[in-house]
């Protein structure tokens, strides 16, 4: 089945024209933006997000932006501002990524994870896939079934950084010479060290470290840390250790202690690939010589631990994955009978649903629950839920909506308020710093949210060499 497309303007400083009888057909002529394409609508103003111009399932009520797309809309207080400036509507498949001509530089994808070539029009009657049975059948963390005769699903491979055998062969022997003479004799040259560091991709990492080993016969880590002090060093390191590293470094001081950091766990593990959660579960078991599900087990209890255990099974629908109509029918249904259509919440069948389901299929989730129900799914999970499994479970839709723009609000919060959250701060620039595409796109989230621009508000909050080497990430 298959919504009917309403049709009508958007974008302007004040917001979406509201229809006592429905809107007129076409845009007016003052409309800054061509006509709407069928599926995607203009939300109501009270929508948290801006609109997505997409194919099926058009909210008339809002919708998750797609990965760097921001329309010019006005926003309550605590929403998106508005925007500087227009851009033209994306078109596309359900859950697809956005199209070359975006604004931000492209978000990018993981390789050979691509979604099928969006279908032109709505889908035929006859190539409907057969409707799916409710998912609370299938096992908690198991991603919906595919349909007889659905094309082949391809592995998403692991991220730059994520697979051993992902070395460069280059030559690093003037940036292992150019760090010891930074760091020899008398004081340091931070200078030095932050132009090396701050843009070597991961893939170089392991090749640096090894030639300033064979070359100086020092242990390039030692001598930082020797050399280095405060959240300058805290940097460094991170960038030093590469990303898989870091993440299984952060996941070991999340866990260990009295208590759990839950957000610094949902920071690595929320919106990973597969192949990027079991590349994650080898190293952690490598390092510390014991399973990462065992110590979850052990630190966490109820269903905040039965949640992670979803994540860590590493089952999640595949983004080549195509996103058929009647999985995302079943998929709101199931969710507002957990949720609102009943007194209590079933809190594990929300968890079974959105930690095996795809980005893509989880951002049609989300409009198409908006388009039904009138209530975001964000919304929706705020109301139902409380403590870190709310915050956790809106992350995930966020991941699914809008990475760039959920990266945004993330390092926002290390900022806002009284006093600066430093070390959060430098793991979620560090994380981002990673992939410069996706960087971009986080710098025009945050442009778009916060009016202002990401690094000089970074500025704002740090200094010295600790202030220089975020904002080298960055530009």
């Amino acid at each position: 089945m298959s919504y009917p497309p309403p049709q009508g303007p958007y974008g302007g400083q004040q917001g979406y024209q509201q229809y006592p009888q429905g809107p007129p057909q076409g845009p007016p002529s003052h409309s800054p933006y061509p006509q709407q394409q069928p599926y995607g609508a203009p939300p109501a103003p009270h929508s948290p997000y801006p609109p997505q111009q997409q194919q099926q399932y058009g909210p008339p009520q809002g919708q998750y932006p797609p990965p760097g797309q921001y329309p010019q809309q006005q926003y309550p207080p605590s929403q998106y501002p508005p925007q500087q400036s227009q851009y033209p509507p994306q078109q596309g498949q359900y859950g697809a990524p956005p199209a070359s001509h975006s604004p931000y530089p492209p978000q990018q994808q993981q390789a050979h994870g691509q979604y099928p070539p969006p279908h032109q029009g709505q889908y035929p009657p006859s190539q409907y896939p057969p409707q799916q049975p409710p998912y609370p059948s299938a096992p908690y963390g198991a991603p919906p079934p595919q349909p007889h005769g659905a094309p082949p699903v391809i592995p998403t491979p692991p991220s730059p950084g994520y697979d051993p055998n992902q070395i460069a062969r280059v030559d690093m022997s003037g940036a292992a010479d150019g760090l010891r003479k930074a760091m020899k004799g008398f004081g340091t040259d931070e200078a030095t060290v932050i132009r090396i560091l701050a843009h070597m991709p991961p893939q170089e990492l392991p090749v640096l470290k090894q030639t300033y080993q064979q070359r100086h016969h020092r242990s390039l880590e030692a001598d930082l840390k020797s050399e280095l002090s405060g959240y300058f060093e805290f940097a460094v390191l991170a960038i030093l250790r590469g990303p898989l590293q870091q993440d299984i470094w952060c996941l070991n001081d999340a866990l260990k202690g009295v208590g759990t950091k839950e957000s610094l766990l949902d920071d690595v593990l929320i919106g990973r690939s597969n192949a990027d959660i079991r590349a994650i579960k080898t190293a952690y078991q490598q390092t510390y010589r014991r399973s990462l599900e065992s110590d979850v087990k052990a630190d966490l209890s109820a269903k905040t631990e039965r949640m992670y255990s979803m994540i860590l099974v590493a089952s999640r629908q595949e983004e080549s994955a195509p996103v058929y109509p009647q999985a995302v029918d079943a998929d709101i249904s199931e969710l507002h009978r957990a949720t609102e259509a009943k007194t209590g919440t079933e809190q594990l069948t929300v968890c079974s649903i959105l930690t095996s389901r795809s980005d893509g299929q989880i951002r049609a989730v989300a409009q198409a629950y908006e388009h039904k129900y009138r209530r975001s799914l964000e919304t929706v999970i705020r109301n139902e839920f409380a403590g870190h499994m709310e915050d956790a479970l809106v992350r995930m839709v966020r991941s699914g909506a809008d990475k760039a723009m959920r990266d945004a609000l993330a390092l926002e919060d290390c900022m806002k308020g009284p006093g600066t959250k430093d070390e959060r701060l430098v793991e979620r620039v560090v994380a981002v710093h990673w992939d410069r595409q996706h960087a971009a796109q986080v710098k025009g989230a945050y442009r778009h949210r916060f009016g202002k621009e990401l690094v000089s508000r970074i500025r704002g909050e740090t200094s010295g060499d600790y202030e220089k080497i975020l904002v080298a990430m960055l530009d």
